[in-house]
Parts: C-alpha cells; sequence; structure tokens
C-alpha cells in the first residue's frame, strides 16, 4: 500500500503560534524543535507551544473547504481569474469532474492532517511528560482528542462514502481507510474519550480568544458535547444527539452566536480571514447564489448576508448581484460551532422523534431572531424537515452545512443547476496520495 506522503511529512505548525494577539504568551526555543524533542520528556512550555500551532493550524485551508462545500452546495460561487477549477470542476461544467490531485481536494485533506498529526504528538508528549501533574496530562489528552475528532470530521464531510483514515500515529504503517459510518463512528469514540479525559483534568494551556468562555476543562467538554451532538445528528442517533445538547452549551433563549471560533488578526505572522473580500470588488470575487434571494421569505433579516452589488458580476456563463458578506472583515471571526446551530439540532432531533411541539418552539425562536413571524404551516413530520432545512440554509450560510443538509436527506437533486451540462457532486475523490 502506498502510504500517504502528506501524512509521512506532516508539519507541527510550530511556526503558526504567533497568532491571537490578544493574548502574550511566553514560548520556549523554537529554532529547531524536532518531534523527539517533545517526544522524551517536554515542558509545559512546549506543550503549550503545540496547543497554540494546533489551534493555529486549524485555520489552514478552512477557507478553501467552505468554497468547496458552498459552491457545490450552490450557496455562492468563487469567481477567480487565476483559478477556473472553482467554476468548471466545483460545478461539473463541460463534463468537468473533481480529481483526486487537484488542489480543492488535497489542499484541505493535508491541512486537517497535518493538524490531526500535531494532535498525536500532543497527547504522546503529555502522557510521557514527567513535568506535569496527571490532572494536567488530562487536559493536553482531552483537548487534543476533541480537536483530532473535529478535523477528522470536516475530512469526512468532504469524502463521505469514500471514507478517511482514523489512525495515523505512525506513518510508516497508516491505519486503513474505513467507511462513512465507521468514520462517524470512530469519531464519536474520539469525542467520547476526550471528554473523559476532560472529566477533572486541569487546563494549563492558553487558548485564544475564539475559546472565550471555554477555556477550561468544564468549557472544552460543552465544547466537546455540541461538536457530539452534531456527529450524532449525522448518524441519524437523535436521541444522542439531544443528551449530547444538554451536556454542551446549547440554550435555546441565549445568544445565537455563542461558541467557539477561529479568530484572526493583522499581527506579524498571523493570518487573515480570507473568506473575506469586499463588497462590489471586481476580479476575485465571492458572489451568492442568485436562489439564495429568490428563495428567502420576505422581511427575512438574513437577506443581508448576501448584499446588492452595485453591478452584476459574471464569469462562464454564471452571474450574481450579490456579495456574500457573512464575514465582514478580515478579522472577523469564523465559528467552528455555535449556538445557532444547536437549538437547529434540538429542533431536528425533536422532528424526528415526532415531539413536533418542541420542535416548533425551538423553529419560532429562530424565526422571531430573524424577523419572522412563528410558524404557521403543516404540523407533519414532512413540512417541519422542509422548514428546519429552509432555517439551516439561511442560518448557517457560508458555515458550511448546507450540501452536507440536502445530503443527509438525499436532496442534493433538488440543488439548481446554473448550466445545461452542469452536475451536483456527493462527495470528493480520497487525494491520490491515499492510493
Amino acid at each position: 500500500m502506498k502510504h500517504n506522503m502528506l501524512l509521512k511529512i506532516a508539519l507541527l505548525l510550530l511556526g503558526s503560534v504567533m497568532f491571537l494577539g490578544a493574548c502574550k504568551k511566553e514560548y520556549g526555543n523554537l529554532n529547531s524543535p524536532t518531534v523527539e524533542d517533545f517526544l522524551k520528556d517536554a515542558t509545559q512550555s512546549q506543550l503549550n507551544n503545540l496547543v497554540s500551532g494546533t489551534e493555529s493550524g486549524m485555520r489552514n485551508e478552512i477557507t478553501l473547504y467552505l468554497d468547496d462545500v458552498a459552491t457545490i452546495g450552490r450557496e455562492g460561487y468563487r469567481f477567480s481569474g487565476s483559478e477556473p477549477r472553482y467554476v468548471t470542476d466545483l460545478l461539473g461544467a463541460n463534463e468537468a469532474q473533481l480529481t483526486n490531485n487537484a488542489f480543492y481536494t488535497t489542499n484541505p485533506w493535508a491541512a486537517r492532517y497535518r493538524v490531526i498529526k500535531n494532535c498525536d504528538v500532543l497527547e504522546a508528549s503529555a502522557n510521557r511528560s514527567t513535568q506535569i501533574t496527571a490532572e494536567q496530562k488530562k487536559g493536553y489528552s482531552g483537548f487534543a482528542k476533541t480537536i483530532r475528532a473535529y478535523q477528522l470530521l470536516l475530512a469526512l464531510n468532504l469524502t463521505y462514502q469514500n471514507g478517511i483514515r482514523v489512525d495515523v500515529s505512525d506513518p510508516n504503517n497508516l491505519g486503513p481507510i474505513v467507511s462513512y459510518d465507521n468514520g462517524l463512528a470512530a469519531i464519536i469514540s474520539l469525542l467520547d474519550a476526550g471528554k473523559t479525559d476532560l472529566t477533572g483534568a486541569t487546563v494549563s494551556f492558553p487558548l485564544s480568544s475564539g475559546f472565550s468562555g471555554f477555556n477550561d476543562a468544564a468549557g472544552l467538554i460543552k465544547f466537546n458535547r455540541a461538536l457530539a451532538a452534531r456527529v450524532a445528528l449525522y448518524q441519524k442517533n437523535y436521541t444522542a444527539s439531544l443528551s449530547n445538547l444538554n451536556e454542551s452549551f446549547f440554550d435555546l433563549n441565549g445568544d445565537l452566536n455563542t461558541g467557539v471560533t477561529h479568530e484572526y488578526s493583522t499581527g506579524s505572522g498571523d493570518q487573515l480571514n480570507g473568506m473575506f473580500i469586499p463588497q462590489n470588488q471586481n476580479g476575485e470575487i465571492r458572489p451568492a447564489h442568485p436562489s439564495f434571494a429568490t428563495d428567502i421569505v420576505p422581511g427575512d433579516d438574513r437577506i443581508s448576508k448576501a448584499t446588492l452589488r452595485t453591478s452584476t458580476a459574471s464569469l462562464q456563463g454564471l452571474s450574481s448581484n450579490r456579495d456574500v458578506w457573512v464575514y465582514t472583515s478580515s478579522t472577523a471571526s469564523l465559528p467552528m460551532i455555535r449556538n445557532e446551530e444547536l437549538i437547529l439540532i434540538y429542533a431536528e432531533s425533536k422532528i424526528q422523534q415526532n415531539a413536533l411541539p418542541d420542535a416548533i418552539v425551538a423553529l419560532n425562536v429562530i424565526r422571531g431572531k430573524h424577523n419572522m413571524t412563528p410558524y404557521a404551516g403543516g404540523v407533519t413530520q414532512s413540512a417541519l424537515l422542509n422548514e428546519l432545512l429552509y432555517q439551516r440554509r439561511y442560518s448557517l450560510f457560508y458555515e458550511g452545512h448546507r450540501w452536507i443538509d440536502l445530503r443527509r436527506y438525499d436532496r442534493t437533486n433538488e440543488l439548481p443547476k446554473d448550466r445545461t451540462d452542469d452536475d451536483i457532486w456527493i462527495q470528493f475523490p480520497l487525494p491520490n496520495t491515499e492510493g
């Protein structure tokens, strides 16, 4: 079997730790760290470097991931004069196919597995260290397991039935590619193990402001359980999704934006949010799909997520008169998971359990927050699922969900084709390095 060379040269991302301008941290010598330096008897400073590098690395290629899923899910387009494959391959134009060696396949995969490898090193290093307490070891290990699970989920979202490789701890003896269902099961198992580690743990490492309110053991458990609720939903295990919500930061009456985010800054060596493109720009733009405006209910304030352009943007037979305007500055936060999604997970789980009045209460929370009147449609599972998918589409616009949601319900055929020879993909191929 050919081993994945991207994994064999996976980076520790230690050069990425200098972000988060709001936090001043002490870092060890980063001039020439090696894996062995960390594995033999890591200091707390070295372990903290690994945590910061891991968190920073999660942002790598997240913009491309979102463009992948949003383009196929017809949330918007990525018009680029330098890269036509955004509007050819991703949309299936002119008999184009998604290929296993193109940037849109290999780059997100490599970025996610670099972070996964970082998590492997972090956990192994913490467990072997004699310079931290047992409770601190549990903190590092619980964080590593939680982030590893999250990164595996993002990889699996793209490859779907083509599966993922869960075990990459030994680059010379990689674990097998596992199926979608087994991948989800492995991710849940990791999250459960992470929760176990975080219970009674001491979190002695700094995290960015994106983890504000979730930067201790109790907070990380809530983040972990929020992710577990999402995965359980994908597994159609609605009892588990509701149980996980109860241990998360889910709050039916809380701020919709409470959650954990990726943070960006203009600081030296840090990253900017690549999802931000100024309004009314020409050349490199991210226009919204026309259906976003035509399908929205009049008065729904989420129309502000796709603002009118001063002139229509066009490229290769595609056009739009609106810009995606979710990330409104180069330092805008990008959510990993937030309370609005959790409320919608609650509503979906209740619909699937036929607890329809509870679902309507949750859906009305979302409707009320977005200038809509209370739900007055049919009180059936079918009608409420349509309402649920509408609310997820507009509440979670350009957060990476619509394509996955329609795929979960075998409804990708409802996505519009803008040109007669376009296609709707359901999954990405495994990168050619995974052959």
